[in-house]
């Protein structure tokens, strides 16, 4: 018993000895991946994405605590859970859309304004359930931050096409623009085409830097030709930008002004050839039948012939010496 209960105890600390150590000597360090430098669209949105790691390694999201701040002032936050503790002028703007449980910290701030430079850095606070206090083991993560450079006026989508429009087969044109928003990105809409003719899709790019395409295919026609095609895009917030092209319909060759003559003159000359073949063949029959019909005529009259002379009586004998005498 004595040996058993010994097990227990030795059992038991050593598992109390591997919680303490998991948690001083976990197997993470404190570490954040995050972009240093992104372009913010003025009245749009964006997206910072930001993860990290920590000792404790895996922790329950209640029991951590984000945080982003300015750089160089810890104190001036940009959020916080708690609202009363965020800067005036980014109340209401800030969201964190990270799960921390799962080790993402990513922030959107939308709408962005010209004063939202940065640079902007994350911290990590270890909570006490109990009472939502922060213990002493925090992190700010001071040299992974990142800074915004402000765009006032949105970017210009970019045109792709093929070389030349060819009338009556399919053509591609892509429109792509890229953003930093990708909750909220921007719309992309053209002067041609049904909603049935476009494809859209959104592509991560790197950290950060989204891009969005429309892909228009439409059958070109004979009217489109020196036709205008722009492509809008439309962001978050209301900014717009443009650009067009001119499309050149290279027309398919129309030989139908020469073929239907040609067919018409050689459909007539048929039909005349099998009339004449025909009404000749006629002919010959009649002729052969009109040919037998003559040499039944022509043996029934040399036989009747015949018989008159043979039916015929001779002279008298008196007439035979008048005419010698």
């Amino acid at each position: 018993m004595r040996t058993m209960d010994k097990v227990k105890e030795n059992t038991i600390f050593f598992l109390l000895l591997a919680a303490v150590c998991s948690t001083v000597f976990g197997d993470g360090e404190w570490g954040a991946s995050i972009p240093s430098s992104l372009d913010a669209l003025v009245s749009s949105c964006i997206v910072i994405p930001c993860t990290f790691t920590h000792p404790a390694g895996h922790l329950p999201h209640s029991r951590l605590r984000g945080i982003w701040h300015l750089s160089d002032k810890r104190n001036e936050i940009i959020y916080h859970e708690d609202k009363t503790k965020i800067l005036e002028s980014f109340k209401d703007r800030t969201d964190l859309k990270g799960n921390l449980g799962e080790n993402n910290c990513t922030l959107e701030i939308t709408p962005i304004k010209d004063h939202d430079n940065g640079p902007f850095c994350f911290r990590l606070e270890y909570v006490r359930t109990d009472r939502n206090e922060p213990t002493p083991e925090k992190f700010s993560f001071a040299d992974q931050c990142v800074e915004f450079k402000m765009l006032y006026t949105s970017p210009e989508p970019q045109l792709t096409q093929l070389k030349s429009a060819v009338q009556g087969k399919p053509y591609t044109v892509t429109c792509s623009v890229h953003h930093t928003c990708p909750l909220h990105p921007p719309t992309l809409s053209w002067t041609l085409g049904t909603a049935d003719e476009i494809a859209v899709k959104h592509e991560s790019q790197n950290l950060g830097r989204w891009k969005t395409e429309s892909i228009l295919t439409f059958i070109p026609v004979e009217k489109d030709d020196y036709t205008e095609l722009t492509c809008t895009a439309t962001f978050n917030g209301g900014a717009i930008s443009s650009k067009s092209l001119t499309l050149y319909v290279k027309r398919t060759e129309n030989y139908n002004h020469i073929i239907i003559p040609v067919a018409a003159v050689v459909g007539t000359a048929i039909v005349f050839g099998l009339f004449c073949i025909l009404m000749v063949k006629k002919y010959k029959t009649r002729i052969s039948e009109l040919q037998r019909q003559d040499g039944s005529m022509w043996n029934r009259m040399s036989r009747l012939s015949r018989r008159f002379r043979h039916d015929r009586p001779g002279p008298s004998r008196s007439e035979e010496r008048q005419e010698t005498f």
